[in-house]
């Protein structure tokens, strides 16, 4: 399987079941019909993916997004970004602000409530082609990569220089069209703060 091929099941994944559940379900399904080292490929090619959104530049996205983002919530950030497809991803990759183009980002932003799955993850991503190769082979894929000597990461570890993600001024200076299309939102919460400590004088 090339990164095409990957590629290919990402985004019928998403005609097929916009759901983040069933999408995962389907992915296994489809995973289960190849070979053993196919679905290899498929963990691979997402593990290569995260290394390329692993950065605090787009961590600092993510945050400004869902209004914080711990280890777990970047990592499945990053997954979603990935079930977003080729062409989103890698203009994100290359200029994070251009997640202001997404239209489920803008849903969030005009949204006042998130509903559980309105949240911008998808973790179901990330076992994927784990339980489609246990069902195919009963071997455990993680034990398998670590035989075959292939590096990846669980958990967040960018390279790039870090900053401060909640400093309002360097998010609007890396994020301008972001940082203009949820400033209501943070507008609301600084309003609610000044009201909480005026209730607590």
């Amino acid at each position: 399987m090339d990164l095409a091929d990957f590629w290919d099941l990402i985004e019928r994944s998403g005609q097929k079941e916009p759901d983040p559940d069933e999408r995962a379900e389907w992915l296994v399904d489809r995973l289960i019909k190849l070979s053993p080292d196919e679905i290899i490929d498929f963990r691979k090619h997402l593990d290569g993916l995260h290394e390329r959104a692993d950065t605090w530049h787009m961590w600092g996205a993510a945050t400004l997004i869902c209004g914080g983002a711990s280890d777990d919530n970047f990592w499945f950030f990053q997954s979603w970004l990935v079930g977003l497809g080729r062409e989103t991803f890698e203009r994100a990759v290359a200029n994070p602000d251009t997640l202001a183009d997404v239209p489920l980002v803008v849903e969030l932003a005009d949204a006042e409530e998130w509903d559980d799955e309105d949240w911008p993850d998808w973790e179901q991503l990330e076992y994927v082609a784990d339980d489609a190769y246990e069902e195919k082979t009963d071997d455990d894929l993680d034990e398998v990569l670590d035989g075959i000597g292939h590096q990846y990461r669980l958990s967040p570890d960018p390279a790039d220089p870090e900053f401060d993600l909640d400093d309002r001024a360097e998010q609007e200076k890396r994020y301008p069209r972001l940082s203009e299309l949820f400033a209501e939102e943070e507008e609301e919460e600084e309003e609610d703060e000044d009201e909480d400590e005026d209730e607590d004088e």
